[in-house]
Formats: C-alpha cells, sequence, structure tokens
C-alpha cells in the first residue's frame, strides 16, 4: 500500500516539476536549496530554527541531487550519530543525552522536510517522533500521548499538564502547518506550562499523523478534540482555546466560527481565508514560491483530500475557502490574528478580510515589513513572536472570566 502511495505522489512531483519549471523560472535548483538553508540556520530562519549549521553542511555533502531519499539519508546519517550518542549518554550524562535527542530530532525533521514524499523521507519522519519522544522522557511535567478514537482510525496528540494543578486547568489545542508538526508545537508551548495552562498539540489534517486529508468537513476530526479535552478531568472545559499556525491557523479559524460556543478564543498567524484559495493566487503567488525553501505546491497538493494533479488542486482549493463555505460572518470566538504585510505565502488581504467580519472585535498583530506568520529576519524572529505576542494573549484570553 506504501508503494502505491509513493509511486502517486513521485508522478504527481513530477508533473508538477515540469509545470514548476515551465511556469515559475525561479523554482530553487538544489544547488540554491543547499545555500539558502545553509544561510537560514546560520540566521535562525524558518524551516531551519534550531539546526545547526554546521550539521546542514555536514548532510549536504551527501546530498548531490534532487532526489529525496537521497535528501533524506543525508539528514539521517547526521541525525543517526547524536541519537546513538544520546542513547549511550542518558544515565552517566542525562543533560548530554537530552540535548543530542533534540538536535537528532530537528535533523531528522529537516530530512522528511517539507512532507515524507518517498520511503527514506517517511523513514526520517519516524526517526523524528523516536527522537522526540526520546527527549520528551526528560520533560518535567511529563508528555503523555494520547489516542483519541476517530472514525475507526485514531488520532493522536501529545498533551501536558502543569505540574501541582489546584482544580481543572484551562487548555490549548495547537495545530500545525502545511510542513511543521505536533512535535515542534509541543516543544514550543512548553512556554505555556508555567502560567497554569496545559496544552494539547495534534497534527492537522492531511499531515503528520492525522487520520484524514484536508476537506470541506475535516474540522470535524479537530471537535473530536475538543470532546476529548472537555473529557479530562484536569482540564476546565470552559477554558480551551485553540492556535493555529499558517494551514493549522485556517482550521483555527474556521474552529472559531463552528466552535465559538466551546472556545474561549483562538489565535492565528496567517491564517488562508479566501484570496488564498483562488486558482489565480496558486498559479501566481505559491508556484515557485521563494519564501518557501521548495516544493511548497507539492506539499500542499498532498495534504488535500481526492486531489493529485494541479488542475484537480485549482478545481478544489475554492471549495475550502470561508466565503465559499458561508462561515465568514457569522458569530465567532475572540480571535488574535498575526500577519505580515509582507506575506507571499499567504495574501494579507485575507487578514483584512477576516478582521472585518463577525459579531465580536478582534485583536491583530499586523507587522508591516514582515512576511509569512509575521516574522522579520533580526527583528521578529517566530520565537520572539511566541514568547511576545502569542503568548500573553493566551494566559490573558485563558484568565479571563466567562461571559
Amino acid at each position: 500500500m506504501k508503494t502505491k502511495f509513493y509511486f502517486s505522489l513521485l508522478i504527481a512531483f513530477s508533473l508538477l516539476t515540469t509545470i514548476t519549471s515551465a511556469q515559475a523560472p525561479h523554482e530553487r535548483t538544489i544547488d540554491e536549496i543547499k545555500t539558502e538553508a545553509i544561510h537560514r540556520a546560520e540566521v535562525g530562519q524558518y524551516p531551519l530554527i534550531g539546526l545547526d549549521a554546521g550539521d546542514v553542511k555536514e548532510a549536504f555533502e551527501n546530498i548531490h541531487t534532487a532526489d529525496k531519499d537521497e535528501w533524506a539519508a543525508g539528514f539521517m546519517h547526521v541525525a543517526d550519530r547524536y541519537f546513538n550518542e544520546a542513547k549511550s549518554l542518558e544515565k552517566s550524562d542525562p543533560a548530554k543525552a537530552n540535548a543530542d535527542y533534540i538536535r537528532a530530532w530537528r535533523l531528522y525533521s529537516f530530512g522528511r522536510w517539507p512532507i515524507p514524499a518517498s520511503p527514506g523521507k517517511q523513514r526520517s519522519y519516524e526517526k523524528a517522533i523516536e527522537a522526540f519522544l526520546a527527549h520528551a522522557r526528560f520533560f518535567d511535567p511529563p508528555l503523555e500521548v494520547v489516542r483519541i478514537p476517530f472514525e475507526g482510525k485514531e488520532i493522536i496528540g501529545y498533551l501536558r499538564v502543569p505540574k501541582n494543578a489546584k482544580g481543572p486547568v484551562p487548555l490549548v489545542i495547537a495545530v500545525n502547518g502545511l510542513d511543521s508538526r505536533k512535535e515542534d508545537l509541543t516543544e514550543s508551548f512548553g512556554a505555556i506550562l508555567p502560567f497554569g495552562i496545559a496544552v494539547l498539540a495534534v497534527d492537522g489534517p492531511g499531515t503528520g499523523q492525522n487520520p484524514v486529508k484536508v476537506s470541506e468537513t475535516a474540522d470535524r476530526m479537530l471537535s473530536k478534540v475538543i470532546d476529548y479535552a472537555q473529557s479530562r478531568p484536569e482540564i476546565d472545559k470552559n477554558r480551551i482555546a485553540m492556535h493555529g499556525v499558517s494551514w493549522g491557523a485556517y482550521w483555527a479559524t474556521k474552529m472559531a466560527i463552528v466552535e465559538h460556543a466551546r472556545l474561549r478564543g483562538c489565535s492565528a498567524q496567517s491564517p488562508p481565508v479566501d484570496k488564498f484559495f483562488q486558482r489565480e493566487f496558486l498559479m501566481n503567488s505559491l508556484m515557485g514560491n521563494r519564501e518557501y525553501l521548495f516544493d511548497q505546491v507539492p506539499a500542499l497538493m498532498s495534504i488535500l483530500d481526492g486531489v493529485h494533479t494541479l488542475d484537480e488542486m485549482g478545481d478544489f482549493l475554492p471549495k475550502l475557502s470561508l466565503v465559499k463555505q458561508g462561515l465568514l460572518g457569522k458569530p465567532m470566538a475572540p480571535m488574535l490574528i498575526l500577519a505580515g504585510v509582507f506575506d507571499t505565502q499567504v495574501p494579507i488581504e485575507d487578514e483584512y478580510l477576516l478582521l472585518s467580519k463577525g459579531d465580536v472585535p478582534k485583536e491583530a498583530w499586523i507587522n508591516p515589513h514582515g512576511g509569512h506568520l509575521g516574522r522579520q529576519v533580526g527583528v521578529w524572529p517566530d520565537p520572539r513572536i511566541f514568547k511576545e505576542v502569542i503568548i500573553p494573549w493566551l494566559v490573558k484570553t485563558l484568565e479571563a472570566p466567562a461571559n
């Protein structure tokens, strides 16, 4: 079954490469990808935040083509060294072991980036999960892997609850973007635990270990996550918020509407709303996008339910528009919307439209010099936005008295 899946993906990727070469001449070559990736590692820029530039250079020594398995093998080779060292040091030097597991996890994760579209990248993704869970064994408070039954399958999430909680605590449900994963969000949201707030991270539809792909009804999976959260005695069912990044922000925005009665608030970084889903934006802005490191359109195609060609993608995406679905303008939970005016991956017009709709005032953090997610290299990097803008808003929102 996996072989058939990978074969289909490779055909789609091959078709997209041909189209991209004809219509988007600025798509990066493998040498350009290497140069840009090393630069991003050196300045701490996504998607290489936390990766050592020396490790990235070492991996690239064994990567000479755009072959996906070759890419994965290059990064797994470096990551394996740290993973094996970590295992040998767990008892004698746990701090060093934990640091090595983190290093391995990030390298394995980049080995499958942006999606596990080949057997090698799938293996790198599996190793990334293994290394992250090894790192998570050092967490205090601990991480609980939760398995939520869903339509004959299961939703896998990571739950962390603050230590010494007195009574039920508020919760943030965190949803990843196109190429990030619940592991990344779990790591980041450790910062909210000292405020007495729990976090439950899940992969969004079509990504990671999520059991469903993106469709007009895939939000039902997140409603099930809310059901589960409200069933846990440690969680205050009346103080639940959601955070989403990029594609996860789309789901956070949709849930702010369809689950407004059960969510205290939603924070959303660069949520696609309407213009993003139009064929014109796909062809003119997403194809060959340079803000994205590489393979954005193939990665996006892979998360969509039943979509295998660029033409099908152009027909499918408009169905996801919150305007097309008749949702924008309906009652909503309070929201924080973060964005950058110079975002080339999600049009700023979508955020302005969102801000103008609904029944309650929204808060906005719009960086006039920012790109995707509002990030600005050297000024507003991802960690600063998270620490200074997102965390304080969620803490404030979840501490507020119920209406």
